[in-house]
């Protein structure tokens, strides 16, 4: 059972006679029901029962738990692939800052900025790289909301 509110207009619905053993009966009354969720294509057909509107019950049952799966998944899918993005592989290629103790140097690869203070960093001195951290996210987003609208 799935609470999901389904519009009628989307469905279709197609009666046809049973097909399978069941002698006279099935040969002349039209008990199969199937539907189609339009804007899925997902189909459900079912001719278990005997009456039409048993049929018709199930079906709708079994409709509707598949189109909660499908959005439902289509959701996951969504949040998997933000997830992904944002949490990445934990891959070496995904490094994000560099500490050269030798040459008292610090990259940080998310944005290309290389500073040769790392002695003063270490101590504390972050100012630097968190403004230009800050500069580079804004024009990201900038960027994505210059992409959306």
């Amino acid at each position: 059972q799935v609470d999901i509110d389904l519009d009628p207009k989307d469905i279709r619905v197609d009666v046809y006679r049973s097909s399978g053993a069941g002698g006279q009966h099935i040969n002349k009354t039209s008990s199969a029901v199937r539907m189609t969720h339009l804007p899925t294509g997902i189909v459900v057909a079912m001719q278990d029962q005997r009456s039409q509107q048993q049929n018709r019950a199930k079906a709708m049952e079994i409709l509707k738990s598949r189109v909660y799966d499908y959005y439902e998944s289509q959701n996951r899918d969504k949040y998997d692939a933000k997830r992904k993005n944002a949490v990445g592989t934990g891959d070496r290629s995904e490094r994000i800052r560099t500490y050269n103790y030798p040459q008292n140097r610090v990259t940080d690869h998310r944005i290309g900025l290389t500073l040769n203070k790392l002695d003063r960093i270490m101590n504390g001195e972050l100012d630097e790289i968190i403004d230009a951290l800050t500069v580079y996210y804004q024009t990201k987003q900038l960027e994505e909301l210059a992409e959306n609208a």
